[in-house]
């Protein structure tokens, strides 16, 4: 019987948004009767020697499974050697945290995303930057369109490019910070749907709105009110989250033209606050309610 768990979030990050989500999955698991230790990435450390890999300090008690609400993937991983379950996965993290990695995954699985071209691999200090492929991506993709680094969250390091000059100018400013050049959803300004997918099934939907950014998030001063999903966005988000491995994940999707839902991304860290403060869903009983059948049944 599951009995004890940890929950694992970032030390180190400013604010509460990532012990909140912790607390949120540990209150719910409380409801069924199972502790869950709230517990900061870097008070587990990973020891790799001889005798093979553990966590420093050990703990006394071995947890049933984690909870891994962060993006330390080599610290996820290592609880998966030990042979801890962990959800979600240090692969669908890694899918998730790295956007180049996401469409890759959801191009993979032909699922409809915006057309998005990977930018190439650039040293730190470059004598000079290659601008040709860029150009011709630029004309391939039209403007404006939208750039972004593969590595960012909250709508945060995501840019929105009107002129072939602007694209340069950008590519010239981030170096060697991994992005993409994606096309630019028109008719998605400012608005896009969240859809919480747990164990393969949408528990929970809320559309955001922004009058004033091209950008939907609610962090970014966005609105969000609750949406009632189509049957093929549902099986898109589904779909979606199963193309990255995960077990719980947001899910964000746009509205392409003639309202053809489109993967923007797909989140493996979502924050839950938000979307209960809209829809009055808990998605973390879902989310612990899945461990604990997912862990009885092997």
């Amino acid at each position: 019987m599951v009995k004890y768990g940890w929950v694992v979030y970032n030390g180190h990050l400013p604010g509460n948004k990532f012990r909140d989500f912790a607390e949120w999955i540990q209150a719910a698991a409380k409801e069924k009767n199972i502790r869950l230790e709230l517990i900061k990435n870097n008070e587990l450390l990973a020891l790799h020697q001889q005798t093979g890999g553990t966590i420093f300090p050990e703990y006394n008690k071995r947890p049933d499974f984690v909870v891994f609400g962060d993006k330390d993937i080599h610290l996820a991983k290592q609880l998966e050697l030990l042979d801890i379950p962990v959800f979600n996965s240090a692969q669908a993290i890694t899918l998730c945290d790295d956007k180049i990695a996401t469409y890759q995954a959801l191009s993979a699985h032909h699922l409809p995303i915006p057309k998005t071209i990977a930018g190439p691999k650039i040293f730190p200090n470059p004598s000079a930057l290659e601008t040709a492929s860029f150009i011709e991506a630029g004309k391939m993709l039209g403007y404006p369109l939208v750039i972004k680094e593969a590595f960012g969250s909250f709508g945060e390091q995501v840019y929105l490019v009107e002129t072939e000059q602007g694209l340069i100018d950008k590519i010239a400013e981030l170096r060697e910070r991994p992005f993409v050049l994606q096309e630019f959803i028109s008719s998605s300004y400012g608005t896009d749907v969240r859809l919480n997918v747990v164990g393969g099934k949408v528990v929970a939907a809320m559309k955001r709105t922004s009058s004033n950014d091209f950008r939907a998030n609610v962090s970014a001063g966005g609105s969000m009110e609750v949406y009632q999903p189509t049957k093929k966005e549902i099986e898109l988000a589904v779909a979606a989250s199963r193309a990255v491995g995960t077990d719980f994940a947001g899910v964000d999707l746009l509205f392409g033209p003639e309202e053809t839902p489109l993967v923007c991304e797909v989140n493996s860290n979502a924050h839950i606050r938000n979307i209960f403060d809209c829809t009055h869903v808990n998605v973390a009983t879902y989310i612990i309610d899945y461990i604990v059948e997912k862990l009885q049944e092997g």
